[in-house]
């Protein structure tokens, strides 16, 4: 992550562009948090020391039962491709990743949507378009003032 900041995303932002990630310091925190063993006091540090002050102005989570997404995942998946190293967790590891992302987004629902995933694909893109139409955008479709 810290070259990720260093690299990319700091010189990105310095130049006033956007920055879009499929994941960022949430889901280390979720994900250590579902596997269990690392203290909340030591994700806090690491996250600091990765991405300093760099944080999102907007997090989409994608909600949907873990076992819709194990099923969306296999449907993807070549024949004769194997599981990853996390499609091939209990399903227990997948309830307490999913509901991590959402104790994130309950803890911080000014930066957090939690987007309904079981919806079809375009009226997910429509909510999510929503969202940053309402978050980041002002009415004439400018970038709002974060």
């Amino acid at each position: 992550r810290i070259d990720h900041v260093d690299q990319l995303i700091a010189p990105t932002l310095a130049q006033g562009g956007w920055v879009l990630s499929d994941r960022f310091a949430d889901s280390t925190r979720a994900y250590q948090g579902a596997r269990g063993g690392v203290a909340q006091r030591d994700i806090d540090l690491l996250e600091r020391a990765a991405t300093g002050a760099t944080t999102p102005d907007l997090t989409l989570i994608l909600d949907l039962p873990p076992e819709t997404g194990l099923a969306r995942a296999a449907a993807r998946r070549g024949v004769h491709e194997g599981v990853d190293r996390f499609e091939a967790e209990e399903i227990d590891f997948h309830h307490a990743l999913r509901q991590a992302f959402l104790d994130i987004a309950a803890r911080d629902p000014a930066r957090c949507c939690v987007i309904d995933a079981t919806l079809p694909p375009e009226t997910v893109a429509q909510a999510i378009r929503s969202v940053i139409d309402a978050r980041l955008l002002n009415a004439a479709g400018q970038i709002a003032a974060q």
